[in-house]
């Protein structure tokens, strides 16, 4: 049983769980509740409630004792009695039905209207009576004085069928050319129907005669509705004598006065679809309307939301059982869904079993998900020595930190701090015991943190007191005895440090201030160490510390600024004095270097030259490396600058090069050599 909760309403699912298939036998059925801790713990509250693919319509007999529902696949109809809590009979059908009604008190009187034209009557022993309307019909309604049925459909006009003679009466002509629902008013029987063209026409069974046109179309457009079409009437439902509520199928609801033409309050669903049902709940003036996707439970009289429900499949129909919290659902599903909100009404009295389960519930409420688990930041992490565990199923990332096992978590804590439930235990020893002190007679003790900001707090509190007893003002609470400051006076953590600069220039007067106060803690450290119950300060020191602190005062807080500053370079000179000795004592030991193969040492000025250039601009770099030749600046047609580098050369780039240009100049010299010396032969032999 799944437990939902809107608007402080409690939404008790009981069909929620997993259903079991019908050609399982039952031993297999047992079998599988014994092994599966789902199905066992599940609410079946009726058996076998369910159609085999879909279920379209669902309604409750006069007397209660029976629950129907017609659906598909194969089109058939399923009656349940609440009173054995299970299935009394199923019949198939032919076609599928698109509407149908119980006539009688029980289950004996029924008649379905079918997507083939034909209306089939059945009584207690299954189908009594087949005929056939001209056209398709939508949706009809009982006259219960003349025992008339009337049909509305694809047509302009509205059949009428005589149960009583047993033969078709004059049908009435309407303006429509087409009508979707009707229905007849309980107290006086008025007739309506909702067309195609978004108008509610109403007729007087009587003189067959109309008697009201309701323009719903131009009505249901506000300033906040966004249409793409004309709406047409969808749904309709009587409320008393007087209210009829009217569906469209761009998702609006409109609540009429029957006295007027106006509605006395339009409600927009917001998801523009048609509004498949609307019920009336008269213990709290509620109005149940419900789309193919939402069933919305709303006040008829300001159209506040009361709750709403969104089940998991698309809604078909849906069907409120008479003076109770029981609310049922036709759905594109097999199974059909059962709702319990105990704030609309009791249980029925055949499951008046449900009060009891859901006042234990809402006694013993069910521990979330989130208990079993941990939330840790990374942080969190680190300390236990779980940061391996980022990225792995045992983490479930969440924000800024993860979840984790409160198991896991538990075991990481005490492999990291062994000892944390003994530092735990003395902790609470520590605490029980001053809870017993402070029940004592007890002197004004000051806390342990922050001493002197309480006896500051104190002496404020004391002025205070005194101005407000000759003004007749109330007390103020004291910071002391708040429990949200309380933290401030036990956690060491939020010790002021007087020493800070940042303090000190903030607070130029406090260091007069605090002698003072540091006077008055020594009185106090004696008096405590003496067990005295009273607390007396000595009368010259104050009367002392008053005359100094006064001729102090005197003086502007521009000098006592300076003052704090002109100590703080002070004290700056006292710590760097101190710095320059510890580096005179201390011996610098030599580091060597490894230089690399084929690099010369030759200076540290080239580093030097190269950090100097490293903290010149990038402009001052480019115009040096232009003088230098390594660098080569032009504009280009199109407008933009082009740069073009030469690379220096390393040492022993320059050594290869110089040898590569003597060697060359070794080959010329010796191909000079040995053209001279074949010149010379060849002339020679010219000779000879």
């Amino acid at each position: 049983m799944q437990v939902s909760s809107l608007n402080e309403v409690k939404i008790y699912s009981l069909s929620a769980g997993r259903s079991l298939p019908e050609w399982l036998s039952d031993r297999k059925k047992r079998a599988l509740q014994k092994k599966d801790v789902d199905i066992r713990r599940r609410i079946e509250l009726i058996q076998d409630f369910e159609m085999p693919t879909v279920s379209t319509k669902i309604k409750v007999s006069r007397d209660g004792q029976y629950v129907m529902a017609v659906g598909t696949y194969k089109p058939r109809v399923r009656c349940f009695d609440t009173y054995q809590l299970s299935q009394k009979f199923e019949r198939c059908l032919d076609s599928e039905v698109v509407t149908f009604e119980i006539l009688s008190d029980d289950y004996s009187k029924i008649v379905f209207l079918q997507c083939d034209r034909f209306v089939e009557f059945h009584s207690q022993h299954g189908h009594y009576y087949r005929t056939r309307i001209p056209k398709f019909g939508r949706d009809f309604s009982y006259h219960y004085p003349s025992c008339d049925l009337y049909f509305v459909g694809a047509s302009s006009e509205v059949y009428r069928l005589n149960l009583e003679q047993g033969r078709f009466l004059n049908s009435l002509q309407t303006d429509a050319s087409e009508s979707n629902v009707c229905d007849i008013n309980p107290v006086h029987f008025l007739f309506a129907m909702g067309t195609a063209e978004g108008k509610v026409e109403c007729w007087d069974p009587r003189t067959r005669n109309r008697v009201g046109l309701l323009d719903c179309a131009l009505s249901s457009v506000t300033a906040d509705t966004e249409i793409d079409g004309l709406p047409s009437i969808s749904a309709l439902k009587f409320d008393g004598a007087l209210n009829m509520a009217v569906g469209t199928s761009t998702g609006q609801v409109l609540l009429y006065d029957l006295r007027s033409s106006n509605p006395l309050i339009v409600k927009d669903h917001h998801y523009g679809l048609p509004i498949k049902s609307i019920q009336f709940q008269c213990q709290l003036d509620l109005i149940i309307s419900a789309d193919s996707r939402i069933i919305k439970m709303w006040n008829k009289d300001t159209g506040k939301i009361f709750t709403s429900m969104e089940p998991e499949y698309d809604i078909n129909d849906v069907c409120l059982y008479p003076n109770s919290g029981m609310l049922m659902t036709a759905n594109e599903a097999p199974k059909m869904n059962i709702y319990y909100i105990p704030v609309l009404g009791p249980a029925p009295k055949w499951c008046s079993f449900l009060d009891n389960l859901t006042e234990e519930l809402e006694e013993n409420p069910e521990s979330t998900v989130y208990d079993d688990y941990k939330f840790v930041t990374r942080k969190d992490l680190e300390n236990l020595g779980l940061s391996h565990l980022i990225g792995s199923s045992l983490l479930r990332a969440y924000m800024h930190g993860f979840f984790m096992d409160i198991r896991l978590y538990h075991k990481a804590k005490m492999m990291a701090n062994p000892f944390a439930y003994e530092e735990y235990r003395r902790e609470k020893i520590r605490q029980k015991i001053e809870e017993t002190r402070a029940q004592r007679v007890q002197l004004k003790k000051l806390p342990k943190v922050n001493k002197e900001l309480a006896l500051k707090l104190i002496e404020e509190e004391g002025e205070e007191q005194q101005v407000t007893k000759k003004r007749k003002q109330k007390n103020l609470p004291s910071l002391l005895k708040d429990d949200r400051f309380k933290v401030m006076f036990e956690n060491p953590d939020y010790q002021v440090d007087e020493q800070s600069e940042e303090f000190r220039l903030l607070n130029p007067l406090v260091s007069k201030i605090s002698e003072k106060r540091k006077r008055k803690l020594k009185i106090l450290e004696e008096l405590e160490a003496q067990e005295q119950e009273e607390e007396e300060e000595p009368e010259g020191k104050a009367s002392d510390a008053e005359s100094s602190e006064s001729s102090d005062d005197e003086k502007g807080w521009v000098e006592e600024v300076r003052k704090q500053r002109k100590l703080l370079r002070q004290e700056e000179k006292v710590k760097r004095q101190e710095r320059f000795k510890e580096d005179q004592q201390t011996l610098l030991k030599p580091h060597f270097f490894e230089i690399k193969e084929g690099e010369e040492f030759r200076s540290f000025k080239d580093s030097a030259k190269k950090q100097k250039l490293m903290k010149k601009t990038l402009e001052d770099r480019l115009k040096l490396e232009e003088k230098l030749g390594t660098l080569n600046v032009s504009d280009t047609t199109v407008g933009s600058k082009q740069a073009t580098f030469k690379l220096k050369k390393s040492e022993q780039q320059k050594k290869q090069q110089e040898a590569e240009k003597q060697h060359r100049q070794e080959r010329k010299t010796l191909r000079r050599s040995a053209s001279h010396l074949k010149s010379k032969r060849g002339r020679g032999r010219l000779f000879h």
